[in-house]
């Protein structure tokens, strides 16, 4: 086929109204902002005009994204990260570098190396993850890990709120493909949330920044957003206005790019180091390497502000103690190229937006590994000695900025959020395969969103009546070079000389950045369609309801759990009392043998196992208690 004509329409304004219909809100709970992170998440909400950061149950404001399975129970966040040494195999983190990703990607193959859980190859080539609970084998998807993780924010934000949360703005990394997109949405859509819309993290970040300092805009500011997470990186340019229009210009990054390397950098030259020194390899000898990498991310944390830090494990491997120093310097030696690709990337974005540093009047800095002192003084030298903007949370910026475009898709009245508006951009570009494996562009990387193109096609041979429309994602020339989001058929072509028949398509992106495309065909008026969203074993609709069964299900298993232990809590503070009775001689003679009778009788049970329905576990303590209090009797 051979491109005629484009021509493209930009739909930047959804009014408030529109999204408070899509949405149901108004009146019920606040909307919520979710910041879905890599190694940590974040949850905020629009209160008393203004945003608040909601902690968890543990009392903090971010919360691990772990997950762990264990012989009774589903944990997630704290209670999964601080059992991992003990269970490794079944305690899942990062899960956010494998969404929306195929198993057979280069990049998922290096991550499964480095991780001490299962991840198998699932149908259409989707990654699986295998777990161990209650003696079964059981298998995830990526969506449905990352829903628990959502649940967990929800339930956050249920306890703070006081009532049920069922809307929310969703982050995602800036480079995130559609497919990791869409993935994200469905983790969404699992957990029980309504996403009102998914925006770029830097974007997020961009207007915490925007509303903290409105007051003090006068014109437009041009910023930078270095956005450096613990497991992806992204860069974008935007200006802002005090009227609160926050325009992006440019995005650059890479979702494969954080703490996460920098730590698995660490862990590698300490396997070295162990290997020279005993002569053993660690590759593959899972606790270890987790109990390894636990110690040096927290080495990694103390090099942010001291100039050096030790690693030290005892009983690491075969009874051998493990101990080493890290100094700061050794410490940028070993990621220094990874540092050197955040810089890189920096230049791209700038070159995209058309901008030179010296337009730059700003440099935000979000994400935790911001807080590296190199990575500082690397971006400080690239801005001329230019005074990094540090009085925004680095952690906590993402979610503080979705909480506000929460509120104004909820539609609240306050002026700066009513007011505030945004325009975001598609990272990557989108193209149609054309004749010689020709990647097509119809949507430029950094075209602002949402937008909705048109290209017409021409049949490529003489009376053909099909085609094969392939949709791309990507920077490459060669189709087959990009990331490939879907396909579809056009039959019922009129048959006619090559170049004649036209083939109008249609491809749109919202506000979420999730794609459809449509083909025509103009002399007939046929019609298809393409939603970017179950390709390469994306789940479909029937998927996802099944998933969000599954997520009640284990609402439920987890319920009966914590009743249950209660109910066992109960019995031991029964044969507690009971002891206590009869150490204080306060039982008559001729009850003290069948006191002591059933008080050995119960211990002796429950030391067989904690296996038992609910309802023996109550006849037991309900039988201790009368016992305790009105002495059996012959």
């Amino acid at each position: 086929m051979v491109s005629l004509h484009q021509r493209f329409i930009l739909t930047l304004h959804i009014s408030v109204r529109t999204y408070r219909a899509m949405a149901n809100v108004g009146g019920g709970a606040p909307a919520i902002g979710i910041d879905l992170g890599t190694t940590y998440s974040c949850v905020a909400v629009w209160k008393h005009n203004r945003i608040e950061i909601i902690p968890n149950d543990q009392g903090n404001r971010t919360t691990p994204s772990w997950v762990a399975f264990t012989n009774t129970e589903q944990l997630v966040s704290d209670g999964a990260k601080n059992q991992i040494t003990k269970n490794p195999a079944n305690t899942l983190f990062n899960v956010k570098r494998l969404i929306g990703r195929r198993f057979s990607e280069a990049m998922v193959q290096d991550d499964i190396k480095l991780l001490p859980y299962r991840v198998i190859q699932g149908p259409n080539d989707m990654p699986k993850i295998m777990v161990t609970q209650m003696e079964n084998e059981q298998q995830f998807s990526t969506e449905e890990i990352s829903s628990m993780i959502l649940k967990k924010m929800k339930e956050v934000a249920e306890a703070y709120v006081g009532q049920t949360v069922k809307n929310a703005v969703i982050t995602v990394p800036a480079y995130f493909n559609d497919s990791q997109r869409q993935a994200t949405k469905d983790a969404a859509t699992i957990a029980g949330l309504n996403v009102l819309r998914m925006i770029n993290e830097p974007t997020a970040a961009a207007i915490a920044y925007g509303i903290d300092n409105m007051l003090g805009l006068t014109g437009k500011r041009n910023v930078v957003v270095f956005d450096l997470g613990g497991g992806t990186f992204d860069v974008s340019i935007l200006t802002i206005d005090e009227v609160g229009k926050f325009e992006v210009k440019a995005v650059a990054g890479d979702t494969h790019l954080g703490g996460e390397d920098f730590d698995n950098r660490m862990v590698d030259y300490c396997v070295e180091e162990f290997k020279k020194k005993y002569e053993m390899d660690l590759t593959g000898k899972k606790r270890a390497l987790g109990r390894l990498k636990a110690e040096c991310e927290k080495a990694k944390r103390v090099l942010s502000y001291a100039t050096q830090a030790s690693v030290e494990l005892e009983l690491l491997h075969k009874g051998i103690d493990f101990s080493m120093t890290f100094s700061r310097a050794k410490f940028e030696e070993l990621n220094m190229s990874y540092f050197t690709k955040c810089i890189e990337q920096l230049e791209s974005c700038l070159a995209d937006a058309n901008m030179t540093k010296g337009n730059v009047e700003e440099v935000i800095l979000v994400g935790g590994s911001t807080r590296i002192p190199k990575v500082q003084l690397m971006l400080q030298e690239f801005f001329g000695g230019k005074e990094l903007c540090k009085n925004i949370n680095p952690d906590e910026a993402v979610a503080y900025g979705a909480a506000v475009m929460a509120a104004k898709l909820s539609g609240d009245t306050t002026k700066m959020i009513k007011e505030m508006m945004v325009y975001d951009v598609t990272p990557l570009s989108l193209g149609i395969e054309t004749k010689g494996d020709i990647m097509t562009v119809v949507i430029g990387r950094n075209t602002r969103v949402p937008v909705k193109k048109t290209h017409n096609f021409v049949t490529s041979e003489d009376n053909q009546t099909v085609t094969r429309m392939a949709v791309y994602q990507g920077e490459r020339s060669k189709s087959t070079d990009n990331y490939l989001m879907g396909s579809f058929t056009v039959s019922g072509i009129p048959p006619a000389p090559k170049g004649v028949s036209v083939i109008e398509a249609c491809s749109e992106i919202d506000d979420n950045g999730i794609l459809t495309v449509t083909a025509k065909i103009v002399s007939t008026g046929r019609t298809e369609k393409l939603t970017v969203n179950n390709y390469g074993g994306r789940l479909s609709k029937q998927d996802v309801d099944k998933m969000m069964k599954d997520a009640e299900k284990f609402k439920v298993e987890d319920q009966q759990f914590k009743r249950k232990a209660q109910a066992y809590n109960g019995l031991d503070d029964c044969i507690y009392h009971l002891r206590k009775k009869i150490r204080s001689n306060d039982v008559p003679p001729k009850d003290l043998k069948n006191m002591q009778y059933a008080l050995a009788e119960t211990t002796r049970w429950l030391s067989n196992g904690r296996v038992a329905e609910l309802e023996e576990i109550e006849r037991r303590k309900k039988y201790l208690y009368l016992l305790s209090r009105f002495p059996f009797q012959k």
